[in-house]
């Protein structure tokens, strides 16, 4: 309780006051402000390079909140399992899907069958106990869906603290674990991302095993499939998948520099504000309020490695 009100009290210590006379600074703005420190590289063992034709997709896993499914597709991923799927469904205004072409309801025609190590099915991870020792950056503006909303690790995150539960927000970007009717149908073996207005009725019914990095065009901007749900009607439309790894299992040469703003930080807190209180000569008045799903934690690619950057930043 105390970290997080020293964390609470130096982040409105450090967000600008912006004055009604004046516009807001830009995001861009705010972001060549920032610090070296406030940005962290994701663990390698939680990020996901997913090969498309069209380019690569970045995905880093969340296993804080959903650590049996993040266990459960590295084993997917190193078991080679995505190699050669595809994107079967696009639904316009909600999510994109890839995995089996193969599978169906009862699926015992899926490739999963063949792999040594990976679950078929997993206790499903909807929400999970409320951790003190997480970092969390609640907004006050209040939430149809949860008690409290707020970012934790660079994610969106609900909260109740009468149940003391808390979970995932299906906001723009975030990655779901598909499933049957059944709970625990879920395993990671399919997947979607939110590609639409954030549904946030699936919030509490699905587990969300991380979020898109980069390349969400390559997802987002996908025919829409002309069958119920975004199904595509015929093989050739789908778009296959050439393969997913693991950047730990990558050589360092060949993974990608990303970094993502920190959410517990006086940038990101900046950030919040600007959204909330920004105005300009386009937007004269501002809207005084901010939705979770209205800012998410900004990503860039490191100009030079970490180590160098540090050792610059000492001299």
């Amino acid at each position: 309780m105390i970290r997080h009100l020293t964390i609470a009290l130096a982040l409105i210590a450090a967000m600008p006051a912006f004055a009604a006379g004046k516009a807001t600074p830009t995001a861009s703005e705010l972001l060549a402000r920032s610090q070296p420190t406030e940005w962290r590289a994701p663990d390698p063992q939680n990020l996901l390079y997913m090969q498309l034709p069209q380019g690569r997709v970045v995905i880093e896993l969340a296993p804080d909140f959903t650590p049996l499914h993040a266990a459960n597709i590295r084993t997917l991923v190193r078991e080679h399992y995505f190699d050669g799927l595809a994107i079967v469904r696009v639904q316009d205004n909600f999510v994109t899907q890839w995995g089996d072409p193969n599978d169906d309801d009862a699926g015992d025609k899926s490739k999963l069958h063949s792999l040594g190590n990976a679950k078929a099915t997993l206790p499903p991870e909807f929400s999970r106990p409320i951790d003190p020792a997480l970092s969390w950056t609640p907004l006050t503006d209040g939430d149809v869906y949860a008690p409290e909303v707020g970012f934790s690790e660079g994610f969106p995150v609900g909260r109740d603290p009468a149940s003391g539960r808390e979970w995932l927000i299906h906001c723009y970007g975030m990655v779901g674990v598909a499933r049957d009717v059944a709970p625990e149908t879920g395993s990671g073996s399919s997947l979607y991302a939110v590609i639409g207005q954030a549904p946030r009725r699936l919030d509490h019914n699905l587990a969300i095993a991380g979020r898109v990095l980069q390349g969400m065009p390559l997802l987002s901007a996908l025919p829409r499939g002309a069958e119920p749900m975004g199904f595509y009607t015929q093989a050739a439309q789908r778009v296959p998948i050439t393969s997913v790894r693991l950047a730990a299992d990558v050589p360092a040469a060949e993974r990608v520099p990303i970094e993502v703003l920190r959410t517990d930080g006086p940038t990101f807190a900046a950030l919040i504000d600007a959204k909330r209180h920004g105005h300009n000569a386009f937007y004269p008045t501002p809207v005084g309020k901010l939705d979770v799903c209205g800012i998410e934690a900004p990503v860039r690619e490191a100009k030079q490695p970490r180590a160098q950057a540090h050792k610059e930043l000492g001299r």
